[in-house]
């Protein structure tokens, strides 16, 4: 395998996207979010968590374009950003259940 030379603005922002999938909390929520998109109050309840505690981590989920956002009304609807975050998000659970 072989990459081509990735400019440092991108690299910068791939380390953010990383930076924001190393807390395990952020990355559950994107495990739940890659089976179909949710509104915050229904992620709180799959992850047993508060409303508040989850609008946190998907302000900086939102941030870091890992999750993209709609309105549906007065709701805000949650989902994966993109293929590129889902096979992501797919892989790294993949790779972390292989034992080596």
């Amino acid at each position: 395998m072989v990459m081509k030379p990735v400019s440092e603005p991108h690299v910068e922002e791939a380390a953010a996207m990383f930076k924001a999938l190393s807390d395990p909390a952020r990355l559950q929520t994107l495990i739940i979010l890659a089976a179909g998109e949710r509104n915050v109050g229904e992620l709180a309840e799959a992850e047993h968590d508060r409303v508040g505690t989850v609008s946190a981590r998907l302000k900086v989920l939102l941030q870091a374009r890992l999750v993209k956002r709609r309105r549906e009304g007065k709701n805000a609807i949650y989902s994966i950003a993109d293929d590129h975050v889902f096979q992501l998000v797919k892989n790294a659970v993949a790779h972390a259940g292989e034992h080596h």
